[in-house]
C-alpha cells in the first residue's frame, strides 16, 4: 500500500527535477525524501530511478507512473476541499418540502439570505400539500420541511414549532364587512368564499368551525394555493380565510385584511426525519429560516 507521504515525494520530485527542491517543497529533509522515494520503489514492483554518479534519473516507467500519481494527488487535494466546505457548509445539496403558501412568501427571503452566504450550495424546493410533505418525511426524501403544526410524530418526523398563526379574513376593497377590524364568524354566512381544495389542513379546520357555528358556506371557487385564491379576492369574486402570512401576497390597495372571532389558529413548524440529523448546510438553511420567522413577527403577521 502506498503511503501519502511517498507519493507526494515522488510527484514533487518529478515535477521540480531533483531531491533538494522537493525536500524545501515539502518542508522535510533530503534524506526523507531519498528514503519514501526508495520505499516507494519497492512498492511499485518496478525499477523508477535509474542511479548515476548519486544523482536519480527517472525511468520511462515513472514517467508514465507519475501520470497516474499526479491525478491522484490533485484528486486527493479535491477531496480535502470538498471536506473543507463541507464542514464549513458552503456545499451540499438540500431537497426542501414545503407547502405553497410558504414556497411563496418567507421561504423566498430565506432562500435569498441562505445563498448568499452559501453560493456553492444548490437548493431544490418541493412544493406540496401536507400530506405528501409528511410522506416525504417519512420516506426521509427531504431534509427539511415547513408546514403548520399536525402530529407528525407518526409519520417519522421530529417537529419543531417556529410561530403562532391566527387565520385572518380577506375582503375586496369596498366589501360591506370592510369597517370591521374583527369578523364574527356568523356574519359569513352569506358570503361567496374563494377556498383551498378539499384536503388541505386549513381548509378542513375552517369548515370545522363553521359546522360547529351551523354556517353553511357557498364555495364560488377552489384553488390549490393561496397566492390563486388572493388574486381572485382582488378581482371581487369573493372572500376568503387565509393563513397570515398571505400579508406577503396581498395589495393593500385592493384588499382589506380582518381578524376573525372566534381565532382558527396553529402554529408553523419546522419537520426533520427521524434519524437523520440535519448537515451543516442544512442547519444553515433552517437558522436563515428562523431569521425570516422573526421578521414576520416583529411585523405582527404571526406570534
Amino acid at each position: 500500500m502506498f503511503k501519502p507521504q511517498e507519493l507526494k515525494a515522488f510527484d514533487a520530485y518529478m515535477r521540480l527535477g531533483g531531491v533538494k527542491l522537493a525536500a524545501e517543497q515539502l518542508g522535510t529533509s533530503q534524506p526523507m525524501i531519498s528514503r519514501l522515494l526508495s520505499s516507494l520503489e519497492d512498492k511499485a514492483g518496478f525499477e523508477l530511478f535509474q542511479r548515476k554518479r548519486n544523482r536519480l534519473a527517472p525511468t520511462p516507467e515513472a514517467f508514465r507512473f507519475h501520470q497516474t500519481v499526479a491525478r491522484h494527488i490533485a484528486g486527493m487535494r479535491t477531496l480535502e476541499q470538498e471536506a473543507s466546505a463541507i464542514a464549513s457548509g458552503q456545499v451540499g445539496h438540500l431537497v426542501i418540502a414545503a407547502q405553497p403558501i410558504f414556497c411563496d412568501t418567507f421561504l423566498l427571503d430565506a432562500l435569498a439570505r441562505f445563498r448568499k452566504d452559501h453560493p456553492h450550495a444548490t437548493v431544490q424546493i418541493v412544493d406540496v400539500g401536507m400530506a405528501e410533505m409528511l410522506r416525504l418525511i417519512s420516506e426521509q426524501r427531504c431534509d427539511l420541511a415547513f408546514g403548520i403544526t399536525l402530529n407528525a410524530e407518526a409519520f417519522g418526523g421530529d417537529t419543531l414549532s417556529l410561530a403562532h398563526c391566527e387565520a385572518q379574513c380577506i375582503l375586496p376593497k369596498g366589501h360591506p364587512l370592510g369597517a370591521m377590524e374583527d369578523i364574527p364568524l356568523p356574519r359569513l354566512r352569506k358570503e361567496m368564499f374563494i377556498d383551498l381544495s378539499l384536503g388541505s389542513p386549513l381548509r378542513r379546520r375552517i369548515d370545522h368551525m363553521m359546522e360547529t357555528i351551523h354556517v353553511h358556506r357557498t364555495i364560488a371557487a377552489e384553488l390549490r394555493t393561496i397566492h390563486g385564491i388572493v388574486r381572485l379576492v382582488e378581482r371581487g369574486e369573493g372572500i376568503a380565510i387565509v393563513d397570515p402570512v398571505a400579508h406577503q401576497l396581498v395589495d393593500f390597495e385592493r384588499i382589506s385584511i380582518h381578524r376573525l372571532m372566534p381565532a382558527i389558529t396553529w402554529d408553523i413548524a419546522q419537520f426533520v426525519p427521524h434519524d437523520r440529523p440535519l448537515s451543516t448546510v442544512g442547519q444553515a438553511f433552517a437558522e436563515a429560516v428562523s431569521y425570516e420567522i422573526e421578521n414576520l413577527k416583529r411585523a405582527g403577521i404571526v406570534s
